[in-house]
């Protein structure tokens, strides 16, 4: 069956995305709430590594009209996927804050300067790296086994290429699931410190199946678990309200630190 795309409205309208239908990755809550990690008010320079069709890169244009996106992706088809989303005329707002480049985030050095991630220019990296281990029974799709099949050592790739591009002090942000938590700390090593962890919970008494995780560069803070979000109201399917504000970009997911600071 050939793939067709849709056109996909996000934060009630606000941005859309082009995304393939019948093979490939699908955005959903997970780049939403990855999104509302980013937070501020001032300029700002955003990359959003493995960003597929460029969910979570958008959604963080939209709440925040002060800040440059960068989509980093491997794959030229949802690349691609990226381009006709900013060519749409319900992004027009965004577009000329927004650039793409296709590049493997596992690049080091040279090779990585190369494909135009230059260093410490970011003040924000984003992440949703593909979170199935390699052992996982695999899709027969291509380019969604791409996106979700972990190789061994990618949390500690990804997170060096960020801590590269990123400038001191810059924030880390990533979602992954709960049994990734003690690479991603490892991996976070001496380059990122303060980091907060918060699980996410589809309901009370749920184990979780998320754990939001920001980070900065070369802090030195304790790392803190923070209390948990959850997705639904109960037994039903309806988010919680706090969850939906996220979900729709009305509102942010800030640190703890920041509020302790204001």
């Amino acid at each position: 069956m050939p793939v067709t795309d849709t056109i996909d409205a996000f934060h009630r309208g606000r941005f859309h995305l082009v995304q393939p239908k019948g093979g490939g990755h699908r955005a959903g809550m997970d780049a939403m709430l990855l999104a509302s990690l980013v937070t501020g008010d001032g300029p700002m320079h955003v990359a959003d590594l493995g960003a597929g069709a460029g969910a979570a890169g958008l959604a963080v244009a939209s709440r925040i009209e002060s800040a440059h996106l960068l989509l980093v992706e491997r794959s030229p088809v949802m690349a691609q996927y990226a381009r006709m989303s900013l060519a749409l005329p319900e992004n027009e707002r965004l577009a000329g804050r927004i650039e793409i480049i296709e590049a493997d985030v596992t690049l080091t050095g040279r090779s990585r300067l190369a494909t135009g991630l230059e260093d410490e220019i970011q003040d924000h990296v984003i992440m949703n790296p593909p979170f199935n281990d390699a052992s996982d029974r695999r899709t027969p799709d291509a380019l969604k086994a791409e996106a979700h099949a972990m190789d061994d050592g990618l949390f500690e790739q990804w997170i060096r290429t960020a801590g590269a591009i990123m400038k001191p002090g810059g924030q880390l942000s990533l979602i992954a699931r709960p049994e990734s938590i003690a690479e991603i700390i490892d991996a976070c090593g001496k380059r990122f410190g303060g980091i907060e962890i918060t699980p996410l919970h589809p309901r009370p008494g749920e184990s979780a199946v998320r754990i939001l995780i920001t980070a900065i560069k070369g802090s030195r803070a304790r790392l803190t678990m923070r209390a948990p979000l959850i997705m639904h109201e109960d037994d039903s399917h309806r988010f919680s309200a706090a969850v939906d504000d996220l979900n729709n970009g009305r509102t942010s997911y800030p640190r703890l630190a920041s509020r302790r600071r204001s």
